[in-house]
């Protein structure tokens, strides 16, 4: 992923969620519990998402894994690329609030 490229909702939710080794099945539980069901990924959707986030070197397998749950966990890179669109996104709300204020701080 390139530096300025926007993370969908659901890979920002799918990297915060890998800040510490997880894997898929508590990822999705993590999402779906701290949104309060509002915000839920399927299977196949983290799945597709895990394999990418793989291939672009933002996440990579723990050693804390066995045959029936393979455990992920941000990269150095993954972690760079989530800050920045924490930022962003920080930005985005800033903006938001300060309209709904009536422009006033």
């Amino acid at each position: 992923m390139k530096s300025l490229e926007q993370l969908t909702d659901s890979v920002f939710y799918i990297m915060a969620a890998l800040t510490e080794p997880r894997h898929g099945y508590a990822v999705m539980s993590l999402v779906e519990e701290h949104t309060k069901g509002a915000f839920v990924i399927g299977p196949a959707s983290l799945y597709t998402i895990i394999k990418k986030l793989l291939n672009e070197e933002l996440i990579m397998p723990h050693a804390d894994w066995d045959s029936r749950r393979k455990v992920y966990v941000l990269t150095e890179k993954g972690r760079t690329v989530l800050k920045e669109d924490i930022a962003r996104r920080k930005a985005m709300i800033e903006l938001a609030e300060k309209g709904l204020a009536g422009g006033k701080e």
